[in-house]
């Protein structure tokens, strides 16, 4: 059950900042763009405090293979899309894969509590 957090401005501001752009922005681009309105806050207190929002399931980190943190405010389950060549990090929808923990829970019997899922290749810009 996640704990009640303290209320803090930087944090407000930071998940609505998050909530605001669908690009799964790193902590670096987020520190600059908090920076305007907090000349004063640090890129520990971004990290830390997209830490919290993970913990609390209010924002989610995403692993696409490149080495950077990403992360993404909407923590429903969905998929990404990283484009090799402007290395853009695209939601897709999971309709069509919404059963994909049923073959590995039948054939290994396990039983999946959350997956991820990456597809490679090149948007329709880079095409």
């Amino acid at each position: 059950m996640p704990i009640q957090l303290k209320h803090s401005r930087q944090r407000d501001a930071l998940l609505s900042l998050l909530q605001s752009v669908y690009s799964h922005p790193t902590a670096e681009w987020l520190y600059e763009n908090l920076k305007m309105d907090f000349p004063n806050i640090s890129l520990a207190t971004v990290y830390r405090n997209l830490n919290l929002l993970c913990e609390q399931g209010m924002a989610m980190r995403v692993d696409v293979g490149d080495d950077k943190n990403h992360f993404d405010a909407n923590t429903k389950n969905h998929y990404h899309f990283l484009c090799k060549g402007c290395r853009s990090v695209i939601d897709v929808s999971n309709e069509e894969l919404s059963d994909v923990n049923l073959p590995v829970e039948e054939k290994f019997g396990f039983k999946v509590d959350t997956h991820s899922l990456v597809f490679f290749g090149l948007c329709d810009k880079c095409r």
